[in-house]
C-alpha cells in the first residue's frame, strides 16, 4: 500500500465530513426554520460521498480491512461529527501497515 491511498483517502474524509455539517446545517434551517434550499448542498455531498466511498473502499481492500470495519469507516461518512473520529484511527492503523511493509518484503526476498 502506498502513501498517496492514504492520502486520498484521508483528504475526501475531511471534505466529505465537513459537507456534510454543512448539509445537516441546511436541513435545520430549512425544516426548523422554514429558510433556504438544501439542493445544491445534497448534490455536492452526495457526489462526495460517492468518491469517499471509493477512495475508502480501496483504502480497505489494500489493507485488507474485514467486511464489518469497511462498512464502518463507511458509515462514518454519513454521522455528522463521525469522521472527526474514526479518521485518526484509520490513518495510524493505516501508516503502521505502511512502515511495516518495507519490512516485510525484504523478509520474503
Amino acid at each position: 500500500m502506498k502513501q498517496t491511498v492514504l492520502t486520498r483517502y484521508r483528504v475526501m474524509a475531511y471534505i466529505t465530513a465537513v459537507w456534510l455539517l454543512v448539509f445537516t446545517g441546511a436541513i435545520v434551517m430549512k425544516y426548523g426554520f422554514d429558510t433556504g434550499d438544501t439542493m445544491l448542498i445534497s448534490q455536492i455531498h452526495g457526489v462526495l460521498f460517492i468518491v469517499y466511498v471509493i477512495f475508502a473502499f480501496d483504502l480497505g481492500s489494500k489493507a485488507k480491512w474485514p467486511f464489518g470495519k469497511l462498512l464502518w469507516v463507511l458509515a462514518a461518512g454519513c454521522i455528522p461529527f463521525a469522521s472527526f473520529f474514526v479518521e485518526p484511527k484509520v490513518t495510524r492503523e493505516a501508516r503502521a501497515l505502511i512502515a511495516g511493509e518495507p519490512a516485510a518484503a525484504t523478509a520474503d526476498a
